[in-house]
Order: C-alpha cells, then sequence, then structure tokens
C-alpha cells in the first residue's frame, strides 16, 4: 500500500492558476481564432498576386475604378478581307450529294434540285457519319471556288471549304448536307 504523505503548501494551489493535466494552463480564449485569420490573410495576399500574374502575364484583366477613367490602348489589327471568288455556274462540273444525315431520301431531294439548277449530279449516297450538323461543299482545285460557292447560293446556310478530302471520288465538287438542310415540301 503507498505510503500517505502529510499535506504541505503545494497541495493547495490558488484557483486563478486553473492547471490542467501535466501542470498546463489553459489556452486563452480565442488562440484558435489566430490560426484562421493567418489562412485567411495568406489566402488573400495568393489571390492577389495571382491576379495581378494574370494581368501581366496577358493582359486582359482590367481593373476599373469609378471615377478613373481607364486609358488603355489597345490596337485592334486590321484583317484584309480576301475577296470571294463570285458565285458561278458550270454545268461540265460534276457534283457528288452525301447524306450527312439520319434522314431517308436527302441526298437524293438535293441532286434533284443541284440537276434541276443546271448542275450535274455523278452520285448521290450515304456519308460516313449521320451527324454532320452543317451542309459543307467541299472542293479540292481552288480554281473551283467559285463554282463551289455557286452550289453553296443554292443551299442556304451552307458553307464551302477548299479539301482533298474527296478528291478521290471523281467528282469536281462534293456537298455533304447536314442537319441544317430543310428538304422542300412536296
Amino acid at each position: 500500500m503507498p505510503p500517505s504523505y502529510p499535506k504541505d503548501r503545494f497541495d493547495d494551489l490558488p484557483h486563478h492558476l486553473d492547471r490542467v493535466g501535466a501542470h498546463r494552463a489553459p489556452a486563452k480564449k480565442g488562440r484558435r481564432w489566430v490560426a484562421f485569420w493567418w489562412a485567411l490573410a495568406a489566402t488573400a495576399v495568393l489571390i492577389a498576386l495571382g491576379a495581378v500574374g494574370l494581368t501581366v502575364l496577358n493582359n486582359r484583366l482590367n481593373f476599373t475604378f469609378p471615377g478613373i477613367e481607364a486609358t488603355t490602348t489597345t490596337e485592334t489589327p486590321t484583317e484584309e478581307a480576301i475577296p470571294a471568288a463570285e458565285p458561278t455556274t458550270d454545268p461540265a462540273a460534276s457534283v457528288t450529294v452525301l447524306n450527312g444525315t439520319a434522314g431517308f431520301g436527302v441526298a437524293r431531294s438535293v441532286g434533284e434540285m443541284l440537276t434541276g439548277n443546271g448542275w450535274t449530279v455523278a452520285a448521290t449516297s450515304n456519308a460516313d457519319s449521320e451527324d454532320v450538323v452543317t451542309t459543307t461543299v467541299y472542293y479540292a482545285d481552288a480554281t473551283q471556288e467559285g463554282v463551289a460557292r455557286g452550289v453553296a447560293a443554292l443551299l442556304p446556310g451552307s458553307v464551302v471549304e477548299l479539301s482533298d478530302t474527296f478528291a478521290g471520288s471523281g467528282a469536281t465538287l462534293t456537298v455533304v448536307v447536314g442537319t441544317d438542310y430543310v428538304m422542300p415540301a412536296e
């Protein structure tokens, strides 16, 4: 059995010390908030440095303050418009029409419309995919741009593109009909 010691002055501590555990004083009030405020300050500094860095790197971030007029001068590059070829009709040019939609008879309908307007339609078929969005007239030779624009003029919303993707088809132009094409009512 442990020996019992008589009480001495060290057994009676004043209550204002409130020591806990291995003679630790309790944490002071508000001590936990110090870490939060330091983290908040560090975050604000990092955000400010990032905004300044973005401004310096790409010069796209503009700060405007009320009452202060911004004096930034940005030069807009002037683009020279490349003249497009005038749309022409060339009955000697052959056209292949491909259906790039899930609809039935679209290529045939476009082929008949082109034939009725003086074009020579070599073939109509389905394209490799059924989710083509924009009707496109492809031409492989730059001298055929006017002819391609002539076909595109008959297909509202269509675009022309210089590409050798369909150069092996044997036709002068290839029309890939997209979902933007509206078939005329019969």
